[in-house]
């Protein structure tokens, strides 16, 4: 079994059901549970921590290069869960739906998270994950969240701010949830030969999910600057 098929199979076994359960209103647990395996480990998937310090030995401790491959790395992800979720048509939406949902803020919480790591952020506080959800956002969004202030400030204010505060927990949980919905169902509605040609729908899925993981890899290398580790 390919690696792609035991990725799909873990997200189905694993958060599939889950989702299956309370979708459409995906609630602020969902996404912290995906932060949670993300960070810890997942079936195949190495926690983030892991998956940094290997991409950091591989470039022989140049950042840089190991930020790239990061997103190199869960682009490929991001397109066999795709693949693998939207390959079923109309007949599996019920499942396939939630499971997508599910991969794709797996796969993109572990990219920024592991990005952040090697920025020098600790993956424990609290500070840091609401940092981590909030790239997920996106930049166009989350820029509109702040002049709204809706949120107070971008993830790299998130993650260096004087204290914490319980309050974005939940609140920018419920904002990813919702990000997350709008792009899966935006793709849903744009790929309507794919429901009836279910090997056109798995391409759109890989295609719009790894270009959406693409652009949040770019978006944390430019947001999450270099802090020094203590």
């Amino acid at each position: 079994m390919s690696f792609a098929s035991r990725l799909g199979r873990q997200l189905d076994q694993q958060l599939g059901p889950r989702l299956s359960e309370r979708a459409p209103q995906l609630a602020s647990g969902f996404v912290q549970q995906a932060l949670d395996r993300a960070i810890r480990g997942a079936g195949p998937l190495d926690g983030a921590a892991m998956a940094a310090e290997k991409a950091l030995d591989a470039h022989r401790d140049d950042p840089d290069g190991a930020v790239s491959q990061l997103i190199e790395d869960h682009v490929r992800l991001a397109g066999a869960q795709g693949f693998v979720t939207n390959i079923g048509g109309l007949v599996t939406m019920t499942v396939a739906v939630p499971a997508n949902i599910a991969g794709l803020a797996l796969v993109q919480c572990r990219l920024v998270a592991a990005v952040a790591h090697l920025r020098g952020y600790d993956l424990a506080d609290p500070r840091t994950r609401n940092a981590v959800l909030a790239t997920l956002v996106g930049e166009e969004k989350l820029l509109s969240l702040v002049t709204q202030r809706k949120l107070p400030g971008t993830p790299m204010a998130l993650a260096t701010a004087p204290v914490h505060d319980p309050h974005l927990d939940v609140l920018v949980a419920n904002e990813v949830a919702s990000e997350l919905m709008t792009r899966v169902a935006g793709k849903r509605l744009a790929s309507t030969v794919g429901r009836r040609v279910p090997v056109v729908g798995g391409l759109v899925g890989a295609g719009t999910d790894g270009y959406a993981t693409w652009r949040i890899g770019r978006y944390v290398d430019r947001e999450l600057l270099p802090r020094r580790r203590r």
